[in-house]
């Protein structure tokens, strides 16, 4: 463990953390932070519920070091709408359009949402499928998902 802990960057916010400094983000994310919104999938960075952004970018969470991400920009499911009590419009629309059934995929797919439309406002559908096709979901609940992320591209725009 480190001496004077590592310092990290998480939606807005400063937080010195004791992990090693190989202990995988999603761990100091969900442990020492208490941040629930990434989850444990598989552990390869396939599935992408441990999906995070760092410096805006789209990124697994469950094997990167904690230690890599250095002064980047961290922003889980909690902090993606800006600030406590607000909602990123794919959120706001994954709700109104009760796009999660079991909900273990829905922090992948709603961070993956929001790296679309923001480098891709107004995506095709084909776009949106193609961008969470690696996103694992057993509940079927896609078709709500597309509706949900159209929703937001509508309110982004």
């Amino acid at each position: 463990m480190p001496q004077d802990g590592l310092v990290i960057r998480v939606n807005g916010q400063a937080h010195r953390v004791l992990s090693s400094h190989d202990t995988p983000l999603l761990y100091v994310l969900r442990n020492e932070l208490q941040l629930n919104g990434p989850k444990f999938g598989c552990g390869l960075e396939q599935c992408r519920a441990c999906f995070v952004h760092i410096d805006g970018r789209g990124a697994p969470s469950c094997r990167l070091p904690v230690s890599a991400v250095g002064s980047a920009e961290i922003t889980t499911l909690e902090g993606l709408g800006g600030g406590p009590g607000q909602l990123h419009p794919v959120q706001a629309a994954f709700i109104q359009e009760q796009a999660a059934q079991c909900g273990y995929c829905t922090n992948g797919m709603i961070m993956q949402a929001a790296s679309l439309l923001a480098s891709n406002p107004t995506p095709s559908d084909a776009e949106i499928r193609a961008e969470l096709a690696q996103n694992l979901c057993r509940c079927g609940s896609h078709t709500s998902v597309l509706r949900a992320v159209k929703a937001a591209a509508g309110v982004s725009a």
